[in-house]
């Protein structure tokens, strides 16, 4: 299976190493996923496990762009009160999400880091990471960059698996196939029958969306186009990421 380790992680660095890291990188970044349901063939862990392949993506390719990164230990929990309905599900609350990345960043401003990326896999999370993000931005010196990955996989991704490609549906089937393949429960793959989204309000837990907890149809998964997806996902993350910074934000 490919390696999540990188040169660049702070969990392998004795304090010496990690000052000199801080000392000679543009950012810091840290991935945060969730342990949450997804399905009946994909592993409470898939989101993490997004964010702790996809970042080290980030880390390895990071030289092409002319940037260095030092990669934090990835936060497996999220805010997945929706999904609580469903066994294996492990959420912290709003607020206490919001603490916990505003105090990570704190103790990353204290030892002089600058710059702190967000690579985020979960949708539940975009909330209080902007509402952390913000709260850094005004509370300490750090400049504070957001990335949704799923934001700049949108287009490839809906061209090519369409629409309903979300949770555990398509793409997230494809993924795991691609890094994780032990944890795809091959017999348990099928389509997610979900109801209609309302247009005017939203659901309170996703067992009111799908009995099975997922969307769209696992068994279109494909590793090839997710490969391909994730090359091109990452360049774009780390353009993104240098443009905003040589222009100074």
């Amino acid at each position: 299976m490919p390696e999540t380790e990188t040169d660049a992680d702070l969990y392998a660095m004795t304090w010496e190493e990690a000052a000199e890291a801080v000392a000679t990188s543009d950012l810091a970044v840290l991935p945060t996923g969730s342990i949450e349901q997804h399905s009946t063939h994909l592993p409470t862990s898939t989101d993490t496990l997004r964010a702790d392949y996809l970042s080290a993506e980030l880390v390895e390719a990071a030289p092409d762009h002319g940037l260095e990164l030092l990669r934090l230990p990835t936060l497996p929990f999220g805010y997945s009160e929706h999904h609580m309905r469903f066994p294996g599900t492990i959420t912290l609350s709003r607020e206490t999400y919001v603490d916990v990345v505003v105090e990570i960043g704190e103790s990353m401003a204290a030892h002089g880091v600058d710059r702190l990326l967000f690579l985020n896999t979960h949708g539940g999370n975009k909330e209080p990471l902007a509402m952390a993000a913000d709260r850094l931005g005004r509370e300490t010196a750090l400049s504070v960059h957001f990335v949704h990955w799923t934001d700049f996989a949108r287009e490839d991704l809906e061209e090519a698996f369409g629409e309903g490609w979300g949770h555990a549906g398509d793409h997230e089937t494809s993924f795991v196939e691609l890094y994780r393949p032990d944890l795809v429960r091959e017999s348990k793959k099928e389509p997610q029958e979900a109801r209609e989204m309302p247009e005017t309000r939203s659901y309170e837990y996703f067992d009111e969306v799908t009995e099975l907890g997922g969307l769209g149809d696992p068994t279109n998964s494909d590793t090839d186009v997710m490969e391909r997806v994730v090359a091109d996902t990452t360049a774009k993350i780390l353009e993104a990421v240098a443009a905003d910074i040589d222009a100074g934000w």
